[in-house]
This record gives structure tokens, sequence and C-alpha cells, in this order.
């Protein structure tokens, strides 16, 4: 689970990221980016969204948001997510081809992201 500090909760909060226009996708998940932020000091917050176009069964779609959330809390705590502080939000979506897959694909796909939005 992530920490408080780390969570995008708030409706005004998703809509401004999904305003900004900043995305990175590749086969499995779609980042959008948030606004730069100018304040180092502030945690990046960090949102998951799985609609139910992605799966009809909420198992399959809890599933996949819980996998995103641990590879996110292990990217905070190995501090591997230095690209993304230089943003106030992002907000993670799953596409419908993660269904089935198992952590190591899910976490592959996210650093390949990462190094695209270098």
């Amino acid at each position: 689970m992530l920490k408080k500090r780390y969570r995008l909760k708030s409706k005004k909060a998703f809509d401004a990221t999904y305003r900004n226009h900043k995305v990175v996708s590749n086969s499995m998940l779609t980042i959008y980016l948030g606004k730069e932020k100018k304040d180092i000091e502030t945690a990046t917050k960090i949102g998951f969204v799985t609609s139910k176009k992605y799966h009809k069964r909420a198992v399959k779609r809890n599933r996949i948001r819980r996998l995103l959330r641990e590879v996110c809390r292990l990217g905070i705590k190995n501090n591997t997510l230095e690209n993304l502080n230089k943003y106030m939000s992002f907000i993670i979506i799953p596409k419908v081809s993660t269904i089935g897959a198992n952590y190591k694909d899910i976490e592959n796909s996210f650093y390949s992201l990462l190094k695209k939005i270098k």
C-alpha cells in the first residue's frame, strides 16, 4: 500500500493531471503526467485508474491495481522513480493486454515507460 502522501485522491487532481496532455504509453500501460513542480520538497502523487472497459470483473481490476501499487511502492522505496519527482502527479492506466500478466512483466513495462520520460 502506498503511503498517504503519495496517493492522488481528489477528482480535481485527476482532472488537472488529464488536462496537462503529457502522455507516455506502451503495449501494457499508459501514464499521464501532471504539471512540473517548482517545489522539490513535496511528494509526487500517484493515481491508478481501471475502468469497466478494462475488465468487467472487479477482482481482475483490483488485482492489476495492487500490482501497480506494489511496483510504485518499491520504486519509491528504492529511489528508482527519480524521473517522476519533477512532476506534481501522474496517473497509471493499464491496457487490456495486462490481464493475466505477472508482476515482472508489469514492472518491466513500467520501467520502460520511465526511460521514455527522460
